[in-house]
């Protein structure tokens, strides 16, 4: 009998997925067949439409609606090109500097909106026309910014990371938002030392790439040197002496920059311009996760305060009106909608994956192959990759971290570190056909077709791929800053 249900849930599931039914109508169609194998009718449907309220019955949630509608007052307030502006005056200058900039203004403006899709279309529909300009491909920079949109998923407010904490039981949200800033910071640099090293094989040949490779892998290595030394170096010596020495250093990078602004003073005005009118939209960062950190205020609350300062942004860039604000709410509300209607029915659907056993019947299936947590972290991370293809990343996270959580949990991995992971995995999802979301956006903003766009997109899910690695096996990459901040 427990494989008939197993059979029903997967095998109604695939075939609505193909037939075209929305994936969330085909979850909760699916979950609903598989209750009324064991089960009458109306209890059935009683049940399954009080797990779906139950389950949106929650204040952390509250934060989706909320982080929505402040990224879509921010994509349509002026912010995005700010920001490329002041990714310009940073990067703008070094060899394949305007691909830089697309990764770094995607980053910031993701982390600032929240959303993948907001980003790749803010940002590609900007420098799209720039990276042409410059001699870029068209199919490169549409690679390029189809990536990089999706940094903005692990770098907080991250409305995945908070469905993820509601599918964990209630990890903490400022811990996840925490702990998504280096993994996603290191998704972001592979994906610029990929372009670039692109860019340099196809202007200069193989043995130029793979200098800049050995390039990138020295500065990599001298940088965790430096790291390793400062810290030593806090151990070590006395609070003052590393006063002196933290002073001393800013005393030559200014120097250092006293020097280049002398030498370069239209420049150097043209730059501080930008970084002064970029600076109110970088403050959204610092207020919001800086007041969650502080105890301030919760994740929840700093969604709503992340609205007011979006619309505060808004009419001060005078990028939008009292007469724009209707059509951004509605927008908003139809987003929401979407995206807690799947939430509430993958909620029905854990529930009835949990009364069916089909979490610890998947977890005996993976131990019974290895014991082993370097073999099941990787073999869960295949999977993951693999649904990803096929599936969009909340109703995956909702599904999946029920079955997954436990397995990994029991091996000793956290619960905010996988987290991450499972973020990260699934991003790669969101650069993949058939149903990548982001992909798709990229592409329509660019004007291409999926197939011309997929050969220069290899190379930099590869590199997302290295980081997901990299991010599985050094839980610390996630864990560092959570726990300096005692989280």
């Amino acid at each position: 009998m427990e494989f008939l249900e197993i059979f029903v849930l997967i095998f109604s599931f695939i075939v609505l997925l193909v037939i075209g039914v929305p994936i969330a109508f085909s979850i909760g169609i699916s979950g609903i067949l598989t209750m009324l194998v064991s089960i009458d009718v109306i209890p059935a449907l009683t049940t399954f439409s009080q797990r779906m309220a139950t389950g949106l019955d929650s204040f952390a949630l509250l934060a989706i609606p909320f982080f929505i509608l402040a990224g879509n007052i921010m994509n349509s307030g002026g912010i995005a090109i700010r920001l490329i502006d002041f990714a310009r005056v940073l990067v703008g200058g070094i060899p394949g500097g305007v691909a830089i900039v697309n990764v770094l203004a995607n980053m910031l403006f993701g982390a600032i909106s929240g959303s993948a899709a907001a980003s790749a279309s803010a940002i590609g529909s900007i420098m799209g026309p720039e990276m042409k300009k410059e001699g870029y491909a068209d199919n490169f920079s549409a690679a390029v910014n189809i990536t990089s949109a999706t940094t903005g998923l692990s770098i907080p407010p991250s409305n995945i990371l908070i469905v993820y904490s509601l599918a964990s039981g209630g990890v903490s949200i400022t811990a996840l938002f925490l702990a998504g800033y280096v993994p996603g910071i290191l998704t972001g640099l592979g994906i610029i030392i990929t372009a670039v090293t692109m860019l340099i094989y196809k202007r200069k040949g193989t043995k130029a790439a793979v200098k800049a490779l050995g390039i990138a892998a020295l500065i990599g290595v001298a940088l965790v040197l430096a790291f390793q030394g400062i810290s030593m170096a806090r151990a070590t010596f006395n609070p003052i002496v590393n006063r002196v020495l933290f002073i001393l250093f800013l005393i030559a990078f200014a120097i250092f920059a006293f020097i280049k602004t002398k030498n370069n003073k239209a420049k150097a005005l043209d730059g501080s311009k930008k970084l002064l009118d970029a600076i109110p939209s970088l403050l959204m960062l610092i207020i919001v996760i800086g007041g969650i950190v502080a105890g301030y205020f919760t994740a929840t609350e700093a969604s709503a305060i992340a609205v007011l300062y979006s619309v505060i942004l808004a009419f001060i860039y005078r990028q939008v009106s009292f007469g724009d604000l209707p059509l951004i709410i509605l927008r908003s509300v139809k987003t929401t909608g979407i995206v807690l209607l799947l939430v509430a029915t993958c909620l029905g659907l854990s529930w009835i994956m949990a009364y069916e056993n089909i979490p610890q019947n998947v977890s005996e299936g993976l131990l019974s192959i290895s014991s082993n947590p370097f073999i099941i972290l990787l073999l869960i991370n295949l999977i993951l990759l693999f649904v990803g293809v096929f599936m969009d990343m909340t109703p995956a996270v909702l599904i999946f971290t029920p079955i997954f959580l436990p397995i990994v949990t029991a091996m000793g991995v956290d619960p905010i570190h996988f987290g991450i992971i499972m973020v990260l995995n699934l991003s790669v999802g969101l650069c993949t056909p058939p149903v990548g979301s982001v992909l798709f956006i990229g592409c329509s903003v660019a004007g291409l077709s999926i197939d011309k766009v997929i050969k220069p997109l290899i190379p930099m899910f590869l590199a997302m791929v290295i980081v997901l690695l990299l991010v599985t096996y050094l839980p610390q990459l996630s864990l560092w800053l959570p726990a300096k901040f005692g989280f």
